[in-house]
């Protein structure tokens, strides 16, 4: 088991997660210090998802094995509005739509009240949100106008751990660019890491979010452990020439016991 570490903002011991009778995660071990940007690849059903989910809070999720500490804390019985409060934030993959809610009032709750217009016209400006403003959360909306949502409200929210399921999913370019500036002013990539507040968690397959967002380190999460973890474009280019089973055992990697 990780040992304990007092500057570590997020800190995963020993996670084995289910969900039904199926075991997914099988003894997670993940730390993050504040500042810092990880990336986690992996090939589809993984559990990569299903990390981020546990994180965060999701129903269904059930943890049977291990702990997962945000500040210093157990989030075990935390519910997801808890965690938000202390700082957790999600963009999603496929995020919901909620009829009868306006956007401009999700970003408003996200922020707990402390946006005022010109606040909201700056988000607007940065995200061309546009008319999605006045219209119910991600009802209707293009690939690219739910990511923009879902920015918005993480932007509104500024948590001190943002986690991205695949942002640049269902994205066109001129869409990844725009999500990626506001990811990398989110976790203030450009400066030093000692400069940096915030941390983050971002899944990704193709890696192209990653021209945009400064990272520090990726993982691949294998058959629900993490394998490996070294540069994050350089484990990419492993992957891409030849695969998740020869990444595992590349020399790129610094493998995990």
């Amino acid at each position: 088991m990780a040992s304990e570490q007092p500057d570590a903002l997020l800190q995963i011991e020993d996670l084995h997660v289910s969900m039904g009778d199926r075991e997914i995660l099988r003894g997670v071990d993940l730390t993050i210090l504040e500042g810092e940007t990880h990336v986690l690849l992996g090939p589809n059903g993984g559990g990569k998802s299903t990390l981020l989910n546990t994180i965060v809070g999701m129903p269904g999720y059930r943890i049977t094995q291990g702990r997962i500490l945000f500040k210093g804390i157990d989030l075990d019985d935390m519910e997801i509005d808890e965690r938000t409060r202390m700082g957790i934030g999600i963009a999603f993959q496929r995020p919901p739509a909620v009829r009868g809610v306006k956007l401009r009032r999700v970003i408003d709750v996200a922020a707990q009240g402390q946006l005022d217009d010109a606040a909201i016209g700056q988000l607007d400006e940065e995200l061309s949100l546009g008319h999605m403003l006045e219209r119910d959360v991600n009802m209707g909306f293009s690939g690219g106008e739910a990511k923009r949502s879902e920015m918005a409200q993480l932007l509104a929210q500024m948590p001190d751990l943002a986690l991205f399921d695949e942002p640049e999913s269902g994205v066109d370019l001129d869409n990844i660019a725009v999500v990626g500036a506001a990811m990398n002013a989110l976790l203030k990539g450009e400066g030093r890491i000692s400069e940096r507040t915030r941390a983050g968690l971002i899944i990704t397959h193709t890696g192209h979010i990653l021209e945009f967002v400064n990272a520090d380190v990726a993982h691949v999460l294998y058959n629900g452990r993490l394998a490996c973890k070294g540069n994050p474009l350089d484990l990419i280019e492993e992957i891409s020439s030849h695969g998740y089973d020869a990444c595992v055992e590349c020399k790129l990697c610094q493998t995990f016991s």
